[in-house]
């Protein structure tokens, strides 16, 4: 089963950190949660997999902030579709999340690919909202046979 896909990893970061990410340098974040908007055109579930896992080489932006001790995924909302909305979802969670610029689109011209959120509520509703807005059928960690 591979599916490609869109998917938005939602992230607690337990307390206010600095955390060295990529060519970005130091970058302070804050308390709260994180919206990581990324795309799977392989397998959708192989790249969800790699992101709980803590067991991998720091080749993305988004490797460097999981490993921190002060964060953990805490949801995953995604939508199979072979086009790649990745870039309209970010767009799109930015309304309404702060960015922090650069973070994740090294490859494209969004500003950024991360977004903050004061609660976890609020995360996980911009995120289905966005899928809902491009009529995106999205799932959650409950539809992946995937545990935490």
């Amino acid at each position: 089963m591979h599916h490609k896909g869109t998917y938005c990893l939602i992230i607690q970061m337990v307390q206010d950190s600095k955390i060295e990410i990529g060519k970005l340098g130091e970058i302070d974040f804050q308390k709260g949660y994180y919206v990581y908007v990324g795309s799977a055109l392989n397998s959708l579930e192989g790249r969800i997999r790699r992101h709980l896992s803590d067991e991998k080489k720091l080749f993305w932006h988004i490797d460097s902030l999981l490993v921190s001790e002060y964060t953990k995924i805490v949801d995953v909302v995604f939508s199979e579709s072979s086009k790649k909305w990745e870039c309209k979802i970010a767009n799109q969670i930015s309304k309404t999340g702060n960015a922090v610029n650069g973070f994740g689109c090294s490859d494209c011209r969004c500003l950024s690919h991360l977004f903050h959120f004061k609660s976890l509520q609020d995360s996980k509703k911009s995120c289905l909202d966005s899928f809902e807005k491009f009529k995106l059928d999205s799932g959650d960690l409950y539809g992946l046979k995937i545990s935490l």
